[in-house]
């Protein structure tokens, strides 16, 4: 039982916003920082603004893919997606060692890109447009070769002119909503405000003390995060809603899951139990039980690292909740990933 957190619950939807702003909660709330020598301030709280954002989005074979803007990591998806898309990856087999080279390598490529482009868009001009051209995608994807790993990658330069829950929601008449909240890692701060039973968050870690940097820390600045719901649509219907939970997993998740359902054709819940792979630095990557010991081996052999099965957070390879809408009957179709506390609810 959390009784602290169910009274502040209480006094929010008894005071609004405002309670926890700027009133009894804020002011527990800078106290709390203080006393764990903090900098957070009552004008902190009070300034802080919450924004409506277009959605960002690519055609990944037919199907718009759309996923939160910077300063959140969607754009590693959907760069992704677009290199992946010059490749026929059905014809390589399902984790395949073919498949996975080409998507740790990929990934290599758009999480390098991320680091330099997602950031708060109100502070730097980042070139959207051109990152998510095709022609931009080719480019990079130039810089992938099929039988090694690249040892080392930079970010490209495109054309210039000019602790995670996740859920997914869709009523009976097609509205959906895909939502994600986190406190980040390890467990937020660690810090939990007296009497409030609020966990305080640790997004800040992503910013960079890096003076020039695009997430260099900066008063009212956002930083980089990782959070990412997405939806999926086909022939202007909605076709799918989901998210994976997992930090820097997330879009490595969104990508497999994905491939699974529209190259391979896989129902939902078996796209979301099929094993996965997380690249983690470098050429060190992680890899699931279900690939099997021979496919590891290869990879090898093109000079990726094969990390060991790791279940800790900063090595877990994330969980998923989907909601799919069949193109052709509308009946829902939802799944739930086995590795999270997760479930599929129908309800009449």
């Amino acid at each position: 039982m959390q009784a602290d957190l169910a009274r502040t619950f209480k006094k929010i939807a008894d005071g609004g916003r405002d309670v926890f702003y700027q009133g009894e909660i804020a002011e527990a709330i800078v106290a709390c920082s203080r006393e764990s020598g903090g900098l957070i301030t009552m004008q902190d709280l009070s300034d802080h603004t919450s924004t409506w954002v277009t959605p960002i989005s690519t055609n990944y074979r037919g199907y718009d893919v759309y996923e939160c803007p910077p300063n959140s990591q969607g754009l590693v998806v959907l760069l992704a997606l677009n290199i992946l898309e010059g490749y026929d990856l059905q014809s390589l087999g399902y984790n395949s060692p073919g498949y996975l080279h080409l998507l740790i390598e990929a990934l290599k490529l758009v999480f390098a890109d991320a680091n330099s482009y997602a950031a708060d868009p109100d502070f730097v001009d980042i070139p959207l447009e051109n990152l998510l051209a095709k022609s931009y995608a080719e480019r990079r994807r130039h810089l992938i070769d099929t039988s090694k790993a690249n040892q080392e990658v930079a970010t490209g330069v495109p054309n210039i002119e000019g602790d995670t829950a996740y859920l997914a929601v869709t009523d009976s008449e097609g509205n959906s909503v895909s939502f994600i909240n986190s406190l980040f890692y390890p467990f937020g701060s660690g810090i939990v405000v007296g009497g409030t039973g609020i966990c305080l968050q640790n997004r800040g870690s992503m910013f960079s003390l890096e003076a020039g940097h695009a997430n260099y820390i900066e008063p009212h600045k956002r930083p980089y995060h990782t959070i990412i719901p997405a939806m999926v649509f086909k022939d202007g219907n909605l076709f799918l809603t989901f998210g994976v939970m997992g930090g820097f997993m997330q879009p490595q998740g969104h990508i497999q899951v994905l491939f699974n359902i529209i190259d391979f054709s896989m129902g939902v819940q078996t796209a979301l139990d099929a094993p996965r792979f997380r690249y983690i630095q470098g050429n060190e990557c992680a890899f699931e039980p279900g690939i099997p010991p021979s496919v590891l081996q290869e990879l090898a052999n093109k000079g990726h690292g094969v990390a060991e099965l790791n279940d800790s957070y900063s090595q877990g390879f994330g969980g998923g909740q989907a909601i799919m809408i069949h193109p052709s009957t509308k009946v829902l179709i939802a799944g739930s990933d086995g590795r999270k506390d997760g479930c599929a609810i129908g309800v009449w």
